[in-house]
């Protein structure tokens, strides 16, 4: 990846607007209560755009990784390392702090529940959102709401390893791209309410209509090779004018697919001094991500925080978590990517 750039600090930005959005309903409050929820009328909450956020940056890298990926193996390998000693140690972390915030009726070891937490969110595909007689005094109940996503980044991986065998046609590589990124656009504007509650194997059809074009939309700039375009600041400003404008006349859900993955990579691309070194210290978005709702819920049973409370001390947790993660578990797992 190309140190002058800014991707480091955006995945760092949207993963504290995740942990930030968390707070309103984690303390008892409500997201529509965000101050960008009131001044976009309701058109956006801060989650949303750091989730969507990940999204798009994913969808351009991964797309890179498998272009430089000599083999399939090689490519799922770096996406294993990637997603998976993480998962696999905030879920070991869920389950030993279980028992100083159970209240359950049954003896804690005699909870079935307990001893399927960890493998069943393990394989991504047997979801399991909570232990029954932990957080129970919560206003929500769940032990780690954010995983929720990593099972749908994963199986747009899996989606997107099918253009490997079509690596030698660069042409057709982008005409498929386009092509699922128009029609998961035109599902989302006029037959998303269609799709929207359906449910296969625990993937809602909302979710992936959602998500996953914003994931190909990082693709699709990947696979033209965006970052070589001129011109940069120009469309930037022309982007964020339409974004404001989209905004303003509430038509921003419409074509959120299309202005904000551009808005996002365009900033990624921008070089700007002080946020280019950003990475250095490490990349602790992943790690801020995926422990900072048991942190919260944690603060939640012990403390009652209110909602600018939690925030501030589950932001300040997360990030040490994050960064803890990175050094320790992330940085010497991804090392084995240069092992054959």
């Amino acid at each position: 990846m190309t140190k002058n750039n800014n991707f480091d600090f955006l995945r760092f930005l949207f993963a504290i607007l995740v942990v930030i959005s968390h707070a309103f309903p984690l303390s008892g409050s409500i997201e529509t209560k965000q101050w960008i929820y009131e001044i976009t009328n309701g058109q956006l909450v801060l989650g949303q755009i750091g989730l969507s956020g990940f999204f798009v940056i994913s969808g351009f890298f991964i797309f890179q990784s498998l272009e430089r990926s000599k083999s399939l193996q090689e490519y799922f390998k770096k996406r294993f390392l990637r997603l998976f000693p993480a998962l696999f140690f905030v879920l070991l972390f869920s389950v030993l702090l279980a028992p100083f915030v159970y209240n359950g009726s049954m003896p804690f070891l005699k909870n079935k529940e307990v001893f399927t937490y960890l493998p069943y969110n393990l394989t991504l595909f047997g979801f399991q959102s909570g232990i029954k007689g932990i957080f129970d005094t919560n206003s929500y109940h769940a032990i780690n709401g954010s995983l929720w996503t990593i099972r749908y980044e994963f199986t747009l991986y899996i989606a997107l390893a099918l253009l490997f065998f079509f690596r030698n046609n660069k042409k057709l590589n982008i005409s498929i791209l386009l092509f699922v990124y128009v029609f998961f656009i035109i599902l989302y504007n006029f037959y998303l309410s269609r799709f929207a509650e359906s449910s296969l194997m625990g993937f809602q059809g909302g979710h992936v209509i959602n998500l996953g074009a914003f994931f190909i939309a990082g693709s699709v700039l990947a696979s033209l090779k965006f970052q070589n375009w001129r011109y940069k600041k120009t469309l930037l400003v022309i982007v964020s004018l339409l974004s404001v404008l989209s905004l303003y006349f509430n038509y921003y859900d419409a074509v959120k697919h299309m202005i904000f993955p551009v808005l996002v990579v365009l900033i990624g691309f921008i070089p700007v001094k002080f946020l280019s070194g950003f990475g250095k210290a490490g990349d602790a978005s992943y790690g801020i991500y995926i422990y900072s709702f048991p942190i919260q819920q944690t603060l939640m049973y012990f403390f009652k925080m209110n909602t600018y409370t939690l925030m501030f001390v589950s932001v300040i947790i997360s990030i040490t978590f994050g960064f803890f993660s990175w050094h320790y578990i992330e940085k010497k797992a991804l090392k084995y990517k240069r092992i054959d």
